[in-house]
């Protein structure tokens, strides 16, 4: 059984972002990277998988800069068997990331049984990569999902949807899926573990390398930059029980008249 998992190295919510200069981007050189939060959640996915299944062969495939490997690095770690890394720049689009992420695993020469992803990344949350993947390889997809049973070759997946209602669909066959919180708890990666994924092998390729051009380019990022400051809060002095009326007639009149919420 061959398992793909995608996932994406996003900055550390606790990193300070600054624009780039020319506002083309976010400057990368003093950022802290992660595994995105969501893909733990695939990568633990697939290791219950090959729990259940000891000939199953995990491959974490990226798509980024090559400057720092940690998420790759981390999913090893945890417990996958190798990985992929296609270079490329941090703000592709998604429909590129998509066409790439294809492109390396048809470039293994393996038939994927089962690919898993994260159902979005925290820094541009698209939500597009999983089902762009799916239509490009043919498969059915499925995201946002919070349960996961596998018996023979019929899997079972629940998904949720607005108003907190969940959605059950059985897949015979390949497909994609999209993994949210609540599916499972990701493990933490042990020392041997650590240690272990340093010798695990990572093939790492060109965009050029798995079909992927300046022409895919569907979307170009422009006009990076931070949100206005916010406007020093005010303070009212409501001690005096004489004046209390007046300070509630102003707090309202604010609240309507500048915040707007009521």
């Amino acid at each position: 059984m061959n398992i793909f998992v995608c996932v994406k190295q996003v900055p550390d919510t606790e990193t300070k972002i600054t624009p780039t200069s020319d506002g083309s981007f976010i400057e990368t050189s003093s950022i802290k990277w992660i595994m995105n939060p969501y893909d733990e959640f695939a990568v633990e996915q697939a290791l219950l998988v090959k729990q259940a299944n000891a000939a199953a062969n995990i491959t974490v495939v990226r798509v980024g800069s090559v400057k720092d490997t940690e998420a790759l690095r981390t999913a090893m770690a945890m417990g996958a068997d190798d990985a992929i890394l296609v270079e490329a720049g941090d703000n592709l689009d998604s429909y590129s990331i998509a066409k790439a992420i294809k492109g390396a695993i048809d470039k293994t020469g393996k038939k994927p049984d089962l690919v898993l992803a994260g159902k979005q990344a925290i820094d541009d949350d698209a939500l597009q990569v999983p089902q762009i993947l799916a239509e490009m390889m043919n498969m059915p997809g499925v995201s946002v999902i919070v349960g996961f049973e596998l018996a023979g070759t019929t899997l079972k997946v629940k998904r949720e949807v607005e108003g907190g209602a969940l959605e059950v669909y059985e897949i015979n066959g390949p497909c994609v899926l999209a993994t949210n919180k609540g599916l499972n708890t990701p493990r933490y990666a042990s020392l041997p573990g650590i240690m272990k994924a340093k010798k695990k092998p990572m093939a790492q390729h060109s965009l050029a390398d798995v079909g992927v051009s300046d022409a895919d380019r569907r979307v170009k990022y422009s006009g990076f930059k931070l949100p206005p400051e916010k406007p020093a809060g005010k303070k009212f002095d409501a001690t005096d029980a004489a004046k209390q009326k007046d300070v509630v007639a102003q707090v309202v009149g604010l609240l309507r008249t500048e915040a707007k919420i009521i």
